[in-house]
């Protein structure tokens, strides 16, 4: 029930700490062996999770809920909700620029 009850942030939290715990590890050595057997382990279930959150999103887009309305309730902001739709998963430095407006000159910005 109390998982009912908090959404889940319970689970959560405990792989915050677990993070946390492995950054806490006072020897360099130690301290990257055990990221690393980390990110070996759990790098495939972070695209499982990206991928049911994907899911969760595209269903709900198919009920007609608005971008916001879904940023809202999953706490996220609703241009990442519009990213999840689109399946963008880069960073904003990947994304194609727009088309930089010319000044009124007809020339390029000023410098």
């Amino acid at each position: 029930m109390a998982e009912e009850r908090t959404g889940g942030r319970e689970e959560a939290q405990r792989v915050f700490d677990a993070l946390e715990a492995l950054k806490a590890i006072e020897d360099e050595a130690t301290r990257a062996r055990e990221i690393s057997t980390f990110l070996r382990a759990y790098g495939p279930k972070i695209k499982e999770l990206s991928d049911l959150r994907r899911d969760y999103v595209r269903g709900q887009r198919e009920r007609n809920v608005s971008f916001r309305a879904i940023a809202a309730e999953l706490k996220i902001h609703p241009s990442t909700v519009q990213d999840i739709v689109r399946d963008y998963s880069g960073s904003g430095m990947t994304r194609p620029r727009k088309k930089e407006a010319k000044d009124a000159d007809g020339g390029g910005a000023a410098e």
